[in-house]
């Protein structure tokens, strides 16, 4: 299986059309909307996790990029200080994924990268700043 998390940019024309459905349907890949601002005659944007085999995922992004969507990988990622952090649990109380959660009965917060939607809400919510934002290591993905 194979997945990345996607910026996807609808012009005004196309943010009507049920392109994403489309992935799902034409293409058997599956969908996680992480964000979303899409609104009638305006540019869309849709930030989304997108997962499948590879070779479909490559042909889903090619469906798109002809369906005149312009795809990028997303270009940051969260990263957390383990020397930093003290393990408080202010970064799990917003975590909208559950990328940060509390590991019992230890009491240690543990981070799933996997699991990160890179929203941010954790960089200001810690105290001790251990949690970090760094671009992403780009990798050929299409």
């Amino acid at each position: 299986m194979y997945s990345k998390i996607l910026i996807l940019r609808f012009p005004p024309t196309h943010v009507q059309k049920p392109l994403v459905c489309n992935l799902a349907r034409d293409f058997d890949l599956v969908f996680n909307i992480l964000n979303a601002t899409v609104l009638p005659r305006k540019e869309g944007v849709m930030v989304l996790e997108l997962s499948g085999p590879k070779k479909k995922f490559k042909e889903g992004v090619k469906y798109l990029k002809s369906q005149g969507v312009d795809v990028q990988n997303a270009s940051q990622e969260v990263e957390r200080d383990d020397e930093i952090c003290t393990h408080c649990g202010s970064c799990t109380a917003v975590c909208p994924t559950g990328a940060l959660f509390i590991e019992r009965p230890e009491m240690r917060i543990v981070f799933d990268q996997k699991k990160c939607s890179v929203c941010e809400l954790c960089i200001t919510a810690c105290p001790p700043r251990a949690m970090k934002i760094h671009p992403a290591r780009q990798e050929a993905w299409f």
